[in-house]
């Protein structure tokens, strides 16, 4: 059976969600009884997006009683174009009977471009989506055409209903909160990670014994727009390794991790910086006991380069991956928002890192975020980052030490104020292990006033003294040489740390 569907809007209509136009298809029907012996049926929709389509492009599906699966899958041409310019790719979705509103309950799973299939049961779902009961009403299939060639996007959609009798839906069993830990001790951990429950390769397990070999303490759950891992990680943790929950909700204007959710939570992606939305879901990421991280924000993919602006932000993630020089960019303009918050007096927003590994030869926990927390609890964990009191490292054979100190014992750590008058003397220390050949550089809000090559052997203390007169704070960073010599680009990070404010604040 089939059926041909255009993507007029003149012939469709406009829906509008209070945020992104959504385009709606002409709905699928089937028969309230089986054309097959197995209970199967099947209807394949064909249609074409014109160059301009709205992000979001809904298919209604009329799902009959009786149903106890539905699997869809889907493909679309791929034309040659000329250099520089978008060919296609078109991501899939899908919502239940519930609806299809912003932050509704209707969503069911999101694979974006990562597969070309996916089907839900009572049961079981394909990775991405969530298994539970396939009810009576109107089901949305969810394309989102990422770019559009100017040819156009010609789809194809095969939908397939399985009656039969449903399977109970097991209840979800999460993570615990909490690890055996060290007290108060630095605890390494990786935010960004992607596994097969969006476009990564990886099982949450293989995961979790790469993030073991890296010495990690913790890691983040940050599938694409979806929460449908959460489920899947229990195994994977243990009195050794923290599991926290979470999503990189990967809108057209930027990508946010959202770290430490309550297990369950699903944040929504469907809008751009335009539709003044980004706070609603902010706040609910934060009511939801996470942090807000925006992410590479300075990334050239299409759709990376953050424009939400960081009112909201917890944490920043300025190194994602290797260090590149957008990594240099991010790291620059994060710095800026450190004066910023010293001339109004404002909170100042702490940097992170991630691997954003999704793949081999991706390295998971390169780069590691290490942070200062009371033990290994996702609270503590939380509040750590949250403050500031953290450096990030190329991997766990880098370790450093930076505080600065002032009379009568006064000491301020990374994240931390060291009250002191504008004029007293102020020794600001970084000690360092694991960076053999590297240069130890101290930044404040002047930029780099002291550069030091550190020992062969890689372990050194770097002294250098300041006031607060001169410094409102200061940071360390740890480079590596420039392989090639780039104008203005320093060479990459082997680690850096948040600051220490120096003085009383403004």
């Amino acid at each position: 059976m089939g059926n041909e569907d255009g993507a007029d809007p003149g012939r469709r209509g406009l829906l509008v969600t209070g945020a992104a136009a959504a385009l709606t298809l002409g709905g699928v029907s089937f028969a309230e009884t089986a054309d097959a012996a197995d209970g199967r049926t099947t209807e394949v929709v064909r249609g074409t997006l014109p160059p301009g389509s709205p992000d979001f492009v809904y298919l209604p599906v009329e799902v009959p009683r009786g149903v106890a699966e539905i699997r869809v899958s889907y493909a679309y041409d791929r034309p040659q174009v000329p250099a520089g310019t978008q060919g296609n790719a078109l991501d899939i979705g899908i919502f239940d009977e519930r609806g299809t509103a912003l932050g509704g309950e209707g969503f069911r799973g999101w694979s974006g471009g990562a597969r070309g299939a996916f089907f839900i049961r009572g049961d079981e779902a394909t990775p991405g989506y969530l298994p539970g009961p396939v009810r009576a009403g109107t089901w949305h299939i969810a394309l989102g055409p990422y770019t559009i060639a100017p040819q156009g996007l010609a789809y194809t959609v095969t939908v397939t209903l399985v009656r039969g009798r449903p399977r109970p839906t097991p209840e979800p069993v999460y993570p615990p909160e909490r690890a055996e830990g060290r007290g108060r001790a630095w605890y390494r951990g990786d935010c960004h990670l992607h596994s097969w429950y969006s476009d990564g390769r990886r099982t949450p397990g293989e995961i979790a014994a790469l993030a073991r070999a890296a010495g990690l303490d913790f890691v983040n759950s940050s599938e694409h727009n979806t929460h449908a891992a959460h489920g899947a990680w229990a195994d994977a943790a243990g009195d050794d390794l923290l599991v926290l929950l979470g999503e990189e909700v990967t809108t057209r204007n930027g990508h946010v991790v959202a770290v430490g959710t309550d297990p369950g939570t699903f944040v929504d992606w469907r809008y751009r910086a335009r539709d003044n939305r980004f706070g609603h879901y902010a706040r609910a990421i934060r009511r939801a006991g996470g942090l807000v991280v925006p992410a590479h924000p300075h990334a050239t993919c299409i759709g990376c380069n953050w424009k939400f602006g960081f009112g909201e932000a917890d944490a920043v993630e300025v190194w994602n991956g290797p260090y590149t020089p957008d990594d240099d960019v991010s790291l620059a303009d994060w710095d800026g928002t450190l004066l910023a918050s010293v001339r109004s007096g404002v909170r100042w927003t702490p940097a992170m890192g991630g691997s954003d590994a999704h793949r081999d030869p991706d390295a998971v926990g390169t780069p590691q975020t290490v942070v200062l927390a009371d033990g290994l609890t996702r609270e503590a964990i939380l509040d750590g980052l949250r403050a500031g009191r953290s450096y990030v490292a190329e991997s766990s054979a880098v370790s450093l030490s930076f505080a600065a100190y002032g009379g009568r014992g006064r000491r301020a750590g990374i994240g931390e104020r060291l009250r002191v008058g504008a004029d007293a003397p102020v020794t600001v220390r970084l000690e360092v292990t694991g960076a053999p050949g590297r240069t130890a550089r101290i930044v404040t809000d002047q930029g780099v006033l002291h550069t030091s090559a550190l020992p062969a052997e890689g372990t050194g203390t770097v002294e250098w003294r300041t006031t607060a007169a001169y410094a409102a704070y200061v940071r360390a960073e740890v480079r590596h040489p420039a392989a090639v010599p780039v104008p203005g680009f320093p060479g990459p990070l082997a680690a850096f740390t948040n600051p220490v404010f120096l003085g009383h604040p403004a």
